[in-house]
């Protein structure tokens, strides 16, 4: 009789294009029902990232091939010193922010791109909304969520942004309906959204059992390209952020460049067959 020994795959960091940022662990005017991020009871929770630590991890990686930095949370809007952190990274790359809109006003998003025409890099937006349909998307959400994030989308558009829908499929409906029915929503509010303007993503159910991997092939994956930077220390990607499964070191001077697809997250990751977090910067050039 064989002993049957099953090895769960290692990745290997290719590059570090991509330096995501955890502005905040668990700091969040929404806390939306599928969400992979085990909020406190206490909504007010102070654990914002210093700007001295992401100083540090901008000049750590000064010899690194940084594509992208990526403005990640709970929502990095709440951060006190979050326009100061983002003419930082300017000076650096491109940004990237995730947000779920709420603080993006026409007022507010005029701001920002005076702070974008101020530098010689890109502001991506990456606006999180996960339906169509106004009642489904506030049932996972919140009230109001659905039309404060168009609001938000509205006034980027306005003022030459180009932003993206983060699209979680919740509901797990055809993708392609999704892709249409959203497209219709942009061209009503005047944004000739294309197919790079969605990312739409499988849900992440952390309540339920880890997923089961058929096939163990994929094309890209966040970790084969990035990193990300929290209070705690540098770990693989942003769904093992804080997790001692994906940490990589404490910072970017000495830090893991191979990590073990062990996580059930990983297994979401890998079904999903494209990166959840990333995006390919050479589409909006």
């Amino acid at each position: 009789m064989k002993n049957s020994i099953f090895q769960t795959p290692a990745c290997q960091l290719k590059s570090l294009n991509n330096l995501f940022i955890e502005l905040t662990e668990k700091n969040c005017n929404q806390h939306c029902r599928h969400c992979y991020i085990d909020f406190p009871l206490n909504k007010n929770v102070k654990d914002f990232i210093a700007l001295d630590s992401i100083k540090k991890a901008i000049n750590d990686t000064k010899a690194e091939n940084i594509e992208c930095i990526y403005l990640t949370g709970a929502e990095p809007m709440t951060h006190p010193d979050f326009n100061t952190i983002l003419r930082t990274c300017l000076k650096r790359s491109n940004v990237c922010i995730f947000t779920n809109g709420t603080f993006i006003n026409e007022k507010k998003a005029r701001f920002l791109k005076r702070v974008e025409d101020d530098s010689s890099f890109e502001i991506i937006f990456k606006l999180s909304i996960d339906h169509y349909e106004e009642i489904k998307n506030d049932n996972l959400r919140g009230r109001g969520s659905y039309r404060q994030t168009l609001h938000a989308l509205k006034s980027l558009v306005k003022y030459g942004f180009n932003p993206i829908l983060c699209i979680t499929n919740y509901y797990k409906e055809d993708k392609n309906t999704l892709l249409q029915e959203f497209k219709q929503i942009c061209k009503k509010i005047g944004f000739e959204a294309k197919d790079n303007n969605f990312t739409i993503n499988e849900w992440y159910d952390k309540n339920k059992p880890a997923q089961e991997i058929s096939d163990w092939t994929w094309e890209t994956l966040d970790c084969e390209y990035g990193r990300i930077l929290t209070r705690k220390g540098v770990y693989c990607c942003p769904f093992l952020a804080n997790d001692h499964r994906g940490r990589c070191g404490s910072d970017f001077t000495d830090y893991a460049k191979h990590n073990t697809l062990e996580t059930q997250s990983c297994a979401v990751c890998i079904n999903n067959k494209e990166k959840l977090f990333g995006i390919n910067y050479k589409l909006f050039q």
